[in-house]
């Protein structure tokens, strides 16, 4: 499954393509409380079908009203953008569902050969950070490198709004855990790569949108060079495996890098690494061993919700508290039994 931008942009090209009317709808600033961030996206066409969203319904119910009723053409006089604002009085915010005080600022822009959107998509697949300049006036697009993300701003007559690749998933070892990893991250419109080089492993594993592979996990890492974009989280427990990938994303701009593992194996690879390998203490602190977030987790469904739920806080920019952290949280609890590290893990694993 794709994230929901990248929906939106396809759809809006298929209809582009087909020759259909169709609008892109940006959130391109707020006030207050607002459903939906600036950036969100949606594409509607001719006859009021949707992708994507930009409140939580009420705002679309009356975009599609008024283009089924008016059409595209009166929306967007001459085929130029046009900007609506929702929720300015107290009327317009209960009337279409928006926390008091709430505004919303969108930006309707007619889809037509210089919007660019295919452009766009196909610098989005090749990983390419791009910034896209929409001239108000014109409806004339510019697209420029630029950043993976960043909150979309007006620069006079200008929307410049920010896309960036697919948030990824690289997971070393074919198994159950990357298996219930692979289908949350799937949801969450992650592109995901499962790297193991032991057919047996291998053998009868699958999963439609995921892509597997047989390198060594360090020849993977090197080929896809992780960007900003990418997570890289080890679960095979063979060092032989896990130690090499771990030694290349620490060392790129990956913005998680991770391994399952007792805080034993933790402190033991930790060691392992420092000793063999070249890796700076600011590398070595990226690295979160044993990661997740303690949630009393115990099947592999609940290990793989604790560790996407750490991957998805750091991909959104959130600093979480060690408390929340499976080592930290385990070593309190710990200390409040007042068991040996290792009965305090059989125990935690066991309840």
């Amino acid at each position: 499954m794709e994230d929901l931008d990248t929906l939106v942009l396809r759809r809006a090209a298929a209809w582009q393509a087909a020759g259909e009317p169709a609008l892109l709808v940006t959130v391109a600033r707020t006030w207050g409380s607002s459903p939906r961030p600036p950036g969100s996206l949606m594409a509607i066409n001719g006859q009021g079908e949707t992708v994507g969203s930009v409140s939580g319904g009420c705002i679309e119910d009356d975009l599609i009203l008024r283009i089924r009723e008016e059409g595209i053409e009166a929306v967007c006089a001459q085929g130029l953008p046009a900007v609506l604002r929702y929720g300015i009085s107290a009327d317009q915010a209960h009337r279409f569902g928006l926390p008091c005080g709430g505004t919303v600022e969108l930006v309707l822009e007619p889809l037509q050969a210089h919007s660019r959107v295919a452009e766009l998509l196909a610098a989005c697949a090749a990983r390419q950070g791009t910034e896209r300049h929409l001239d108000l006036r014109s409806g004339v697009v510019t697209l420029l490198p630029g950043g993976t993300d960043g909150v979309p701003r007006c620069e006079g007559d200008v929307l410049v709004n920010h896309f960036g690749p697919r948030a990824r998933l690289v997971l070393i070892g074919a198994g159950d855990l990357s298996r219930f990893m692979s289908e949350m991250a799937l949801s969450l419109g992650f592109e995901i790569v499962v790297c193991d080089p032991r057919p047996e492993q291998r053998a009868g594993w699958s999963l439609p949108g995921v892509q597997l592979s047989h390198e060594m996990p360090d020849d993977l890492i090197q080929r896809l060079r992780p960007d900003a974009r990418t997570a890289v989280v080890a679960l095979t427990h063979d060092p032989k495996l896990d130690d090499l990938a771990l030694i290349d994303a620490l060392q790129s701009p990956a913005f998680y890098v991770g391994a399952i593992g007792s805080r034993r194996n933790a402190q033991q690879r930790r060691e392992r690494l420092q000793e063999h390998f070249d890796l700076t203490p600011a590398q070595m602190a990226r690295l979160r061993s044993p990661a997740g977030l303690y949630i009393g987790s115990k099947t592999p469904a609940e290990i793989a919700l604790s560790i996407m739920a750490e991957v998805v806080a750091c991909k959104n920019g959130i600093a979480l508290p060690p408390q929340v952290q499976v080592a930290e949280a385990k070593g309190a609890e710990e200390s409040l039994l007042g068991l040996e590290p290792a009965m305090a893990d059989a125990w935690v694993c066991g309840r």
